[in-house]
């Protein structure tokens, strides 16, 4: 970095990189700056015009701040440092009549515009707007866009900031948004009126400093004071995106994203941030037992006496789902191997090695990707499997990497050099010359579609060898938010998925709803929808969601997080580790704790690094030894973006979603 630059800003001396803007380094100093256009994750605009400041000795009118340097600025007589003003008389009426020209043509709907309260027009127009208005002409009018079933436009309260424009185009790929016309004419559009094909649309909500883009499923249902916000991990991948679940009584009525530099930035998918109505739909909210081929409702008392009988004396597998916290993995693990069985996490198959962290984790933070300069993707298609950690790929290429992949080509919204579909491709990389690679920062990611075939174990090796041989470091890209975190406290079975469920009497199944257990052994379910695992249930046990109950989830780079309860289950649902405490009464061999703190008190003296939350320990590289690979193609994990949970199944908007991209994928394309 450059040697720092003295700047006085409101007569403070400060010092900064002259790297920096002067929104930035005003920032830097405590002064806070109105701002509508600038935002400090997009490319910068320069067309609000609402952070004006004052540049004392530079020219005679205000400057604004988010397109001026540090290192533009001229010294002062004498070679004093530059003066920068923000609160001067120039800069106030500046501002007013900035301000001013934006009332003009805005509706001033406020009191039935979703954005009020949260609205940062509002919040400026109180600082720096009139009570009267000199303008007497008709107010101009604006069509709405459709843009699908998640984003509501009101387009005559657009001030053409452009953020949505930018945020569409460089960080999520989609180059759809544009402005068109001049002047008054002047109107934000899609192009021949698109939707916007992106899984990460709903952000442009955030991104909008006033009410033209607006929540579609929200709209109308609440007010912001209204609400109980509870931050807490988002769990519809593995990236544990930081969120925050906003209540109303005892219904999440919308879920935002949260900053996390190291982990999500300010940035949330789709199916996260929408899948709330799920929540609420298909829940099971009471015990039942199978009888005469059909599930009856029970009381706990009865549900957990049959449990314990049908569990005693039998072979007995758990098997751990994809969104159970690892307090509830580790009562279950506790519990089953107490009774003699084992458990497993790895449901999908992927042979992920027990034991080896390395292996099933990596070695790589998810910021690495922003600094690397090549990225290699093995059986992975990021875009679907982590549309969050998909954007900080593009970012590393819009600012110079290299990227290839082996696996199933797809529209990654950057490009890439498509080394081959199947093994082969992955063979032919092994043994090339690596010099200029090494030199560089690079990343391996590997794929849970890669792993779950027979050879799983070799490919995995092989993709180890890789990253060795240019230094790289290695990233296993999860798809299950409890993959992780399982694994850590050893929910594996030697011999994996297939050797947990062979000949097993009882499964004791936590959750899991994308496998299917073949007929012959006795099913206790217990989990919080209505899904796959219930319907092949002889017991349910109605659990909490993931909103509805305290629970540690250890992401895709191995960073344990801890989510908060914003609600509560519905009826007679109980919390998951309640659940598995219970029933160890029923069985006499009763589990060491009688509330969450105990059992996490339990589980971090087992593993210590689950209670260093938010951090990611370093882990020691354990290379696998290689097997023979097969001849296949490389299959990618996830193939329906928009379904890949029991809480996703349940929610209307997200089929709505699913068949739309359905119908884009087989909608014949014209010859051109």
């Amino acid at each position: 970095m450059s040697q720092l630059r003295k700047i006085i800003i409101d007569g403070n001396e400060v010092e900064v990189p002259p790297e920096m803007t002067l929104i930035q380094a005003c920032e830097q100093a405590g002064v806070e700056i109105p701002r509508f256009c600038y935002h400090e994750r997009l490319s910068i605009a320069g067309n609000c015009r609402m952070c004006l400041v004052e540049v004392v000795g530079g020219p005679p009118k205000p400057a604004a701040s988010c397109a001026m340097q540090v290192k533009d600025l001229r010294p002062g007589p004498e070679g004093a440092p530059p003066v920068i003003k923000t609160n001067s008389p120039m800069v106030k009426k500046a501002r007013e009549g900035v301000m001013e020209f934006l009332l003009i043509n805005h509706p001033l709907d406020c009191p039935i515009c979703d954005q009020g309260g949260e609205c940062d027009l509002q919040d400026q127009a109180m600082a720096y707007g009139v009570d009267f208005s000199r303008y007497r002409e008709p107010k101009r009018a604006v069509e709405d866009l459709q843009l699908g079933p998640l984003v509501e436009t009101h387009m005559t309260r657009c001030i053409s900031c452009t953020r949505c424009v930018r945020f569409t185009t460089e960080v999520a790929g989609v180059s759809v948004m544009g402005q068109t016309g001049r002047g008054e004419d002047a109107e934000i559009t899609t192009y021949l009126g698109a939707l916007i094909e992106s899984e990460m649309v709903g952000n442009i909500v955030d991104l909008c400093p006033v009410g033209a883009l607006v929540s579609k499923p929200y709209s109308f249902t609440a007010r912001p004071w209204e609400l109980t916000k509870t931050e807490t991990i988002d769990v519809m991948d593995a990236l544990g995106s930081n969120i925050r679940v906003d209540t109303k009584g005892r219904e999440v009525m919308r879920i935002l994203p949260r900053n996390h530099d190291g982990v999500n930035e300010e940035w949330l998918s789709d199916k996260s941030r929408y899948v709330w109505d799920g929540l609420k739909r298909q829940r099971l909210d009471r015990p039942y037992i199978r009888e005469n081929g059909r599930l009856r409702p029970a009381n706990w008392d009865e549900a957990l006496v049959a449990a314990a009988q049908a569990m005693k004396g039998k072979k007995l597998t758990g098997l751990v789902g994809d969104l159970a916290p690892v307090e509830a993995a580790y009562a279950l693990k506790l519990l089953v191997e107490g009774q003699g069985g084992t458990v497993e996490c790895r449901t999908d198959g992927a042979h992920l090695p027990g034991g080896n962290r390395s292996g099933y984790v990596g070695t790589a933070l998810i910021e690495d990707i922003d600094h690397a300069e090549f990225i290699q993707l093995i059986g992975t298609n990021p875009r679907l499997e982590s549309p969050v950690l998909n954007a900080r790929i593009r970012k590393a290429w819009l600012n110079g990497a290299s990227i290839g992949l082996v696996g199933e080509a797809a529209d990654l919204t950057y490009e890439y050099a498509h080394v081959g579909t199947d093994r082969a491709a992955l063979e032919s990389l092994l043994g090339r010359d690596y010099a200029k690679v090494k030199e560089a920062e690079s990343v391996v990611i590997v794929g849970q579609g890669a792993l779950r075939d027979a050879d799983g174990a070799a490919v995995l090796a092989a993709a180890m060898k890789l990253a060795q041989d240019t230094a790289s470091k290695l990233l296993v890209l999860h798809t299950a938010a409890s993959r992780v975190g399982a694994m850590d406290i050893g929910c594996v079975t030697e011999g994996g998925m297939s050797a947990a469920v062979d000949g097993a009497e009882v499964i004791y199944n936590l959750g899991a709803d994308e496998v299917e257990i073949a007929p012959g052994a006795f099913v206790i379910y217990q989990g919080s929808h209505g899904d796959r695992g219930a319907h092949r249930a002889d017991i349910i046990l109605p659990g909490s969601a993931y909103t509805e109950e305290p629970g540690l989830f250890v992401n895709t780079e191995g960073r344990p997080q801890l989510a908060l309860r914003a609600g509560f289950a519905p009826g007679e649902a109980k919390e998951n580790w309640a659940i598995l405490r219970a029933l160890s009464g029923e069985l006499g061999d009763v589990l060491p704790f009688d509330s969450i703190t105990a059992l996490r008190q339990h589980l971090t003296h087992a593993f210590p690094h689950l209670g260093d939350i938010d951090m990611v320990p370093e882990n020691e590289w354990l290379p696998l030894k290689g097997g023979k690979l097969a001849k296949a193609d490389f299959r990618n994990a996830v193939s329906d973006f928009y379904l890949t949970n029991p809480i996703a199944r349940a929610s209307s908007l997200m089929a709505e979603l699913s068949a739309m991209a359905k119908s884009r994928r087989d909608t014949p394309m014209a010859a051109e």
